[in-house]
């Protein structure tokens, strides 16, 4: 038996996904988790041999929830079950150690025999999940931070490069000033830099302005 554990927060997904794989004859699920911290406490506890793991979830997300379970259990193959596909929530949990990543528009079947294919140490990466990283193999060194920025972003990237506040922002991309607190926050997150000067700097060092 593939022994499965499922940490998602939305009852319902884990209810739908534990109800199909256990009419299947060689998958059993050991347990649900309804949070990060959760997971990788049954993890520990359990030793499953395929853990789902849903990506954004309250308190522990699936990336750090990932990388704790791979510590504490290097055996279990972490599948990533998640709605997103953008970059920011992709390489993050690749390299945190996830075995195969799939979207929660995959057919119960095929979520069945990813799980399969993991536990034979085979690993399943939705197609254009496998185009990311490819991509980003070829690129190689060659790849900047700043490409992960939404268009917008770079927008609001650019008007920091130029030293404009966030009202200065907001009023020349008639955007509101929430909107633009978030965006800034996001870049700073993407670009791994602590504040606006650093922002700024790096702006003008990769030729953005």
């Amino acid at each position: 038996m593939i022994r499965v554990l499922l940490v998602d927060d939305h009852e319902m997904v884990r209810m739908g996904l534990a109800a199909y794989l256990s009419t299947e004859e060689d998958i059993e699920v050991v347990a649900e988790a309804a949070s990060g911290e959760e997971g990788v406490r049954l993890a520990a506890e359990l030793r499953p041999d395929v853990v789902l793991m849903d990506l954004v979830m309250e308190g522990i997300g699936g990336v750090e929830a990932t990388r704790r379970i791979r510590e504490a259990c290097p055996a279990s193959k972490v599948i990533v079950l998640t709605s997103f596909i953008d970059d920011e929530k992709v390489y993050p949990v690749i390299e945190a150690g996830a075995f195969s990543y799939l979207l929660k528009t995959s057919r119960a079947a095929e979520i069945a025999r990813a799980i399969r294919s993991a536990a034979a140490g085979e690993p399943v990466l939705e197609s254009r999940v496998a185009g990311k990283i490819m991509a980003r193999f070829r690129h190689g060194q060659e790849s900047h931070p700043h490409e992960q920025l939404t268009p917008r972003e770079l927008e609001v990237l650019k008007l920091i490069g130029q030293g404009k506040s966030n009202q200065e922002i907001a009023d020349e991309l008639i955007i509101g000033i929430k909107t633009v607190k978030t965006h800034v926050s996001n870049i700073l997150a993407k670009l791994n830099v602590e504040d606006r000067t650093q922002a700024a700097i790096y702006v003008h060092t990769h030729h953005l302005g």
